[in-house]
């Protein structure tokens, strides 16, 4: 049987009231890993058609969708009522609390905006960033198990680990089971699938099946939000979010798998 380690959530203490938490380095180390995948990309996969001043300027605009759709997110789909009844809320980001489907919806218009400047097909800058994205959401969930935040549900097996900040019982770490999955396995069948040009629109398919399949797998291991519980079949907020996300990937990976490549 483990034991969460209670890491410091401060990586550097700077002064008595200022430090830089762990989490916000794992945004860092997925910003840094988008600008290195991605001058990559632009070297060895010319059909792209991207230059560094675009790869820039997606890593903008993508900050933003992530920070500012991830926060309104979190409080449509995680704290409606406090958001109707103290809208100002929604501003109390140190307050923590932020969503991957509000940062994602975040990214999508963020990346639409992103084609007024650079004009290239909406679908087409999905594929390119879609592989850029797993190792940050790998690093981001990592972030949360240093933090001791988004444990699993109770689990009567070896590889239990006891928060004990929470209680002492033995919980699945599903914060690892994440980084696993929504990190390194998705990052790794992404680069691999994306080694060779593809039919517009299926690298990003590949991107929402994926993640859809795989969040919605590990939330029956994670303990669902307290003030919400499990909806609908018995499934959580996480599970019903990600379930359009794999079917409409799989309806554009059908939709585009006969397509020429362009």
């Amino acid at each position: 049987m483990l034991t969460h380690p209670q890491f410091n959530p401060v990586a550097i203490q700077i002064t008595d009231s200022f430090g830089i938490h762990w989490y916000g380095l794992m945004y860092l180390i997925g910003f840094v890993a988008f600008l290195l995948l991605g001058k990559y990309q632009i070297k060895h996969k010319p059909w792209f058609g991207w230059n560094t001043q675009m790869l820039d300027d997606a890593l903008f605009y993508g900050a933003l969708g992530v920070i500012l759709g991830g926060r309104i997110g979190y409080m449509l789909f995680y704290q409606f009522p406090d958001l109707i009844a103290h809208p100002l809320n929604l501003l109390k980001i140190w307050q923590g609390g932020m969503s991957f489907h509000g940062g994602f919806l975040g990214v999508l218009v963020a990346m639409f905006c992103f084609t007024k400047k650079h004009p290239q097909p909406w679908l087409k800058i999905m594929d390119f960033v879609a592989p850029l994205v797993p190792l940050g959401l790998g690093a981001g969930r990592m972030g949360n198990f240093i933090n001791g935040e988004l444990w699993g549900r109770p689990t009567g097996s070896d590889y239990g680990m006891i928060f004990p900040q929470v209680d002492a019982i033995a919980r699945h770490p599903s914060q690892l089971y994440e980084f696993m999955l929504e990190g390194i396995v998705m990052f790794a069948v992404l680069w691999w699938f994306s080694r060779k040009q593809r039919p517009v629109g299926q690298i990003s398919a590949l991107f929402l099946i994926m993640y859809g399949s795989f969040r919605f797998l590990v939330e029956f291991t994670r303990e669902p939000d307290a003030h919400l519980g499990l909806l609908g079949l018995g499934l959580s907020m996480g599970q019903w979010l990600s379930l359009p996300m794999m079917l409409i990937g799989v309806a554009l990976f059908l939709a585009t798998k006969r397509s020429s490549v362009k």
